[in-house]
């Protein structure tokens, strides 16, 4: 069993990007044996209006339900998002979100973020945040957004540790600087199993159920995530944990929504 937390579906407007469709993203999944994925809309990152990519979103993803659990993208600096959230829920059934203050042009400590914040874990949603989209090595030169800090993330773990989070593509955490008592996780797709062997120093520091598996397609190919987590020099039951149970126990999935949770 396989949980994916870091994939998209869309166009980036600074890359031709391949298996970008729901329906071959499902089969990418297949050919690697992926059970399922959180997806977002990579629209959302560049729209004015970020909540059109939800209504693409729902409606892309309504045939692949048993894999596919699409999270919703939403600007708390942008007027209405209180109504889009709800809608998000309510109306287009979505199941989680997915941040990007990089690109919105806020920091996950501003007054708006935290209204969001607040909102989203009374709904009992997961948040995730991308540390990064792209490697800032391949950057077009009109992609200006930063990489968010570890430090970003420690502050709002501490400020709100009933809150779940999922920082994806995530690198340079210390976990003796986090919260053991908040409720997240970290996307080992940046990190190695070998050499610098940042997946097994988080394991000691933070814990294995604070790990979780990402491949970032369609940003990249999944083969490299999957190998790490494959030469991981851990027990089986840890790997069986980063593979899928973490993230499934956070989004309380159930037998029906997947193959084997």
């Amino acid at each position: 069993m396989i949980i994916d937390v870091n994939t998209y579906i869309g166009h980036w407007p600074f890359r031709q990007l391949r298996y970008n469709t729901a329906e071959s993203l499902v089969r990418r999944m297949d050919k690697h044996h992926i059970d399922q994925a959180i997806v977002a809309s990579i629209h959302g990152i560049l729209y004015k209006n970020v909540h059109d990519s939800n209504e693409e979103l729902a409606f892309r993803t309504k045939p692949h339900l048993e894999r596919l659990i699409p999270f919703s993208t939403l600007n708390p600096t942008y007027p209405g998002w209180e109504e889009d959230l709800r809608r998000c829920a309510e109306v287009l059934e979505l199941r989680g979100i997915r941040l990007y203050p990089q690109y919105h042009g806020y920091r996950l400590t501003d007054s708006a973020s935290v209204e969001l914040i607040e909102a989203v874990t009374q709904l009992g949603w997961t948040i995730q945040v991308p540390m990064r989209i792209v490697d800032r090595r391949q950057r077009h030169r009109w992609d200006l957004a930063e990489d968010l800090k570890p430090g970003d993330f420690e502050v709002v773990f501490n400020r709100f540790p009933s809150t779940s989070w999922i920082v994806l593509n995530g690198l340079g955490f210390d976990g003796k600087r986090l919260n053991s008592d908040a409720n997240f996780l970290i996307e080992i797709s940046r990190m190695t199993s070998v050499l610098q062997r940042n997946i097994p120093a988080l394991i000691q520091t933070a814990g294995a159920q604070h790990l979780a598996f990402g491949s970032g397609m369609p940003f990249k190919v999944p083969e490299p995530a999957l190998l790490k987590l494959e030469c991981l020099d851990t027990s089986e039951a840890i790997k069986r944990r980063i593979a899928w149970r973490n993230v499934a126990e956070m989004l309380k999935l159930k037998a029906s929504d997947g193959k084997k949770a």
